[in-house]
This record gives structure tokens, C-alpha cells and sequence, in this order.
């Protein structure tokens, strides 16, 4: 079974585990963070070689979480364009494109491979959807998709994975082409997930990021963070709330917390 609950109330760490993280402050060496920030391309590329297209389930809850994919439209069968930033291998694409026909989608992603195994799925149609590769931090959106053309913007688990130093660049990118009065829908790793305290000592980068085994990264949000990073690129916060969510293994007594920031901002 599980439940979960939405709120602005961080996750409350046991004794256990606020002891485990206030014990593991030893930051990763400046030379190799640098190497995983240069690397990092090839890092996720390497990843999506190792599990082709099977690691991540198809994320058919994006149309039950966001119903905004349905009330942003003026009317029924009215046309969306939509992009997706940082799309992997269209676990959230394609669900989607199959469920709603009335939207054309951009979709990118940082990996070559992952791009690939995106136009070799056989339900990609350049007549749906236009997939490019691109980093998100320094190549122009611009240069695939006009400026002010979007309907919504799905930040789904990308922005994560990325330095935060950077998460600024992605915003500013996307603000670029998001029509005016129109959403970005974000999920990510919230504070205190389970993910999280799973780290062993010697996987800290910085403040709620982690290195994980094979070389890409994680960043664990919280509400306040989220909000003033989209704030000060000039979008407008509609929702930001933790989701917490607890799954309970009945046969091994085992329960696990998962907590995701869910988020909409809006370009004024």
C-alpha cells in the first residue's frame, strides 16, 4: 500500500536519520567535481547505454498529476504545443502524445543516445513532435523553437540532475519560447527523500547534492529554494508543495519515504 499527502511541511527526519546526515559533511574533492561537471554528458549518455530504454517505467500519472495539460485549453480540441525539457527516452512523451492527439510536442534532452532511442520509437512522428539534443544550460532553445510558442513546459526530474549553479540557465532558456500567462509543471526530488538518505558517506557535492555511482548527480529541492530560483527569472509561483508519499512493504515491514516537490510557475 501507500498514501500521500501534499503540503508545505518538509518531512520530518528520525533520530536516525538526522544523525546519519549530520554525520556525512565530507564534500567530494573540488578536482573530481569539476571532472563530474565536464563529464556529465557523457555520464548520463553511459547511462542510457547501460539501460537502453528500460530503466524508467512510462509515466502515465503526468496527465492525472497535471491536470493542467487539460484546463490550460480555451476549448476541448483546442491544439497544444508543449516541450518537454530533459525528455530521456520519452517515458513521459509518448504516454502522452498517445493519450491526447490534439498536441504537438518539443522534446530534448542533454544525451545523444538518449535522443536517438526517442526517434527510433515507433510511435515518433515529425508530424507530432520535433526531439533534438540540447544542453539546457548554455544551447539557445531559440534555435529549435520560437520565441513565445508554448503552451506548457513539463520539467520533469531534469533540473535535478543538474549543478545548481546552473538551474538558473535552464529557466531563463525556457522562459524564451513559454508563451506569456502560460506554466512550467515541475516535479522533482524533494528534501529528505528516501533516495537521499540511501548515500553513502563520500557521495556529497554540496547542500542537498549527491554523486551517485555511476557518475550523474542529484539534487534534493526544497520549497523555499525552488521558489526563489523561478522568482528571480520573473516567473510567477502559482503552486509549490511537497508530495510525500510512503510506501509500505507489508511482507517485509519495510516503509519508504518518498518525497517530490510538485510545481507550477507561470511567465507573466
Amino acid at each position: 500500500g501507500a498514501f500521500q499527502k501534499k503540503g508545505h511541511s518538509a518531512r520530518v527526519l528520525s533520530p536516525e536519520e538526522a544523525e546519519k546526515l549530520a554525520k556525512d559533511q565530507v564534500l567530494v574533492s573540488e578536482f573530481k567535481q569539476l571532472k563530474l561537471e565536464k563529464e556529465a554528458q557523457k555520464n548520463w549518455d553511459l547511462f542510457y547505454k547501460r539501460n537502453s530504454t528500460n530503466f524508467f517505467k512510462d509515466r502515465h500519472w503526468t496527465t492525472r498529476e497535471f491536470q493542467e495539460l487539460k484546463a490550460c485549453r480555451e476549448f476541448a480540441d483546442q491544439k497544444l504545443t508543449i516541450l518537454e525539457a530533459g525528455c530521456g527516452v520519452g517515458n513521459c512523451l509518448f504516454p502522452l502524445l498517445e493519450e491526447d492527439k490534439n498536441i504537438f510536442a518539443y522534446a530534448c534532452d542533454f544525451s545523444p543516445r538518449a535522443v536517438e532511442y526517442v526517434k527510433k520509437n515507433a510511435l515518433y512522428s515529425t508530424e507530432r513532435c520535433k526531439v533534438f539534443q540540447c544542453d539546457l544550460t548554455k544551447d539557445d532553445l531559440l534555435d529549435n523553437i520560437p520565441a513565445d510558442s508554448v503552451d506548457v513546459v513539463t520539467l520533469i526530474f531534469v533540473l535535478s540532475a543538474i549543478h545548481p549553479d546552473k538551474m538558473h540557465l535552464v529557466l531563463r532558456n525556457i522562459y524564451k519560447v513559454l508563451k506569456p500567462g502560460k506554466c512550467v509543471l515541475f516535479r522533482d526530488y524533494g528534501l529528505y527523500d528516501h533516495a537521499m538518505l540511501r548515500f553513502k558517506s563520500g557521495s556529497k557535492l554540496g547542500e542537498n547534492f549527491y554523486v551517485r555511482q555511476d557518475g550523474t548527480r542529484s539534487y534534493f529541492f526544497t520549497e523555499e529554494f525552488l521558489s526563489q530560483l523561478f522568482k528571480a527569472e520573473g516567473y510567477e509561483q502559482v503552486v509549490n508543495e511537497y508530495v510525500q508519499r510512503e510506501t509500505v512493504n507489508r511482507k517485509e515491514d519495510l516503509r519508504v519515504p518518498r518525497v517530490f516537490l510538485q510545481s507550477k510557475f507561470q511567465k507573466p
